[in-house]
């Protein structure tokens, strides 16, 4: 059979006549396995990427839970979104008490920007002066305190304190719930 197959050999490169465009049927399926075959590895390539991406954990690309905001000067009384964007939260520089709402001390704290109804983002509206969910209409003071809507319960509140740089520094593995009693915490409000 090798002795047919060489003798086929040398009579096809013997030929002359034979046309160099026209592809044989043992190129024809050579050519078919090894497209089968790159197409196979890459696929099982892509899977395999898409496997190791699926175990690898997402925090390592969250934004870290500690970061300064610079120094109490900074921020001029009102609300501060700088930060809504890159850390999820919202600066807010009070000449008021921060639960009553009465003139008291004058401070600073940092809001989650998380609505506490279903954890869409509230926008902040200056003119209105207060926080409104978009999803269903919750909306919040510039305390954090709720006030419209279906949100059961006021925002949280990230620990805030100046750091030994004269900076301010928020925390967000640390948060303050009104309902519970936090608030009136020394670290859920920066007095200045």
């Amino acid at each position: 059979m090798a002795t047919t197959e060489a003798s086929q050999q040398a009579t096809y490169s013997q030929n002359p006549s034979r046309d160099p465009k026209k592809v044989t049927r043992r190129e024809a399926v050579t050519g078919a396995l090894l497209a089968g075959w790159g197409l196979f590895l890459t696929g099982a390539g892509v899977g395999t990427l898409g496997i190791v991406r699926f175990l690898m954990p997402n925090v390592l690309y969250e934004p870290p839970a500690t970061f300064k905001a610079g120094a109490p000067s900074n921020f001029a009384v009102g609300v501060d979104e700088s930060f809504k964007d890159t850390n999820g939260t919202w600066i807010v520089r009070t000449e008021t008490d921060p639960l009553s709402g009465r003139d008291g001390i004058p401070g600073i704290f940092a809001l989650s920007t998380v609505c506490t109804h279903l954890g869409c983002i509230p926008a902040y509206q200056p003119a209105a002066s207060k926080f409104k969910c978009p999803c269903h209409g919750s909306g919040f003071r510039t305390s954090g305190m709720n006030f419209e809507g279906p949100a059961p319960r006021p925002l949280e509140r990230w620990r805030i304190v100046l750091a030994l740089d004269g900076q301010i520094l928020v925390d967000k593995n640390q948060k303050y719930q009104w309902e519970k009693g936090q608030w009136v915490n020394p670290e859920a409000f920066l007095k200045i």
